[in-house]
């Protein structure tokens, strides 16, 4: 069982990895964008089209598939003034609790989120712009990211609660 953990907590360290590099990529092509946009602007006086739109979309999709990536560092906020006023047993039924929620919470948004992009794949809905792209696209990274957060909440709970970090470097 050990093992199964071991196994399964690497494989979604990888997989939130990939998720910042994807993340990454995205927040990288709409700095490009934007720069295409203000040449096109401003520098050749062309009207832009979608530009403003994939910018929106690349950041929010960067900023939901990064969020994996995030929490395998550690780095979302906490509030953790309530830890030094209890005991480090406490401490530890805390850090539980709160993780449990962070999943439950991820869980129940992704599964919203699919049933959004579902609706917006079988009802072939699109954005109401001029550009007008295919609404899932947009949509796709709110269940793909909480998703993958989800499953990076639970490898933290085994990290923190099952299996000591260091048998995971063996």
């Amino acid at each position: 069982m050990r093992s199964l953990i071991k196994s399964y907590i690497k494989a979604v360290s990888l997989l939130s990895r990939i998720c910042g590099v994807f993340s990454t990529t995205l927040i990288l092509l709409a700095s490009v964008v934007v720069c295409q946009m203000v040449v096109m602007r401003y520098g050749l006086g062309e009207s832009t089209v979608w530009q403003s739109e994939f910018i929106k979309y690349a950041i929010i999709a960067a900023t939901l598939l990064g969020s994996p990536y995030v929490l395998l560092l550690r780095g979302h906020v906490s509030v953790d003034i309530i830890y030094n006023y209890i005991s480090p047993a406490h401490a530890k039924y805390a850090s539980i609790i709160s993780s449990i929620i962070g999943l439950l919470c991820c869980a129940l948004i992704a599964w919203a989120g699919w049933l959004y992009f579902y609706e917006a794949w079988h009802e072939q809905w699109v954005t109401p712009t001029v550009w007008g792209p295919p609404l899932w696209i947009p949509l796709l990274p709110l269940p793909v990211g909480l998703f993958i957060l989800t499953l990076q909440y639970l490898a933290n709970i085994f990290i923190d609660h099952v299996i000591d970090p260091e048998e995971l470097s063996t």
